[in-house]
């Protein structure tokens, strides 16, 4: 049985060095290259939520248990006001104003990284 296997997957190896290799290369460095370009434009408050537990409630566009980071900047304007309020809701938590599902607290964040983090969802707004 391994044998088989083993036969099997050099036969596929072989197989595969017969393909249109150059046009899989091409493909390959260009994904590479969009992925690379999407990380350097990545803001820090970005990097810092993809890093977190936030996606596991927030999204983008959707709202799954908390709202949707759009929704979120349609709502606050990008006042210092607000991203100080924001900011100290991601690290104390709570609820009450979008729904009854509390949000938990990140006491570890500091509070430097959750600005950065309101700043960019704030940023989403459309103009």
């Amino acid at each position: 049985m391994k044998k088989t296997f083993l036969i099997l997957g050099a036969v596929v190896i072989f197989m595969a060095s017969f393909t249109k290799a150059d046009l899989g290369k091409k493909k390959t460095v260009i994904a590479t290259a969009t992925v690379t370009n999407h990380a350097l434009q990545m803001s820090a408050g970005e990097k810092l939520i993809n890093k977190s537990d936030c996606i596991g409630c927030h999204n983008k566009v959707n709202k799954i248990i908390g709202p949707a980071y759009m929704d979120i900047a349609k709502k606050y304007p990008a006042t210092e006001k607000n991203i100080n309020m924001l900011s100290d809701k991601i690290i104390k938590g709570g609820t009450g104003v979008w729904g009854t599902m509390p949000m938990t607290a990140h006491a570890s964040l500091k509070p430097t990284d959750a600005k950065l983090m309101v700043k960019y969802i704030l940023s989403l707004k459309k103009k």
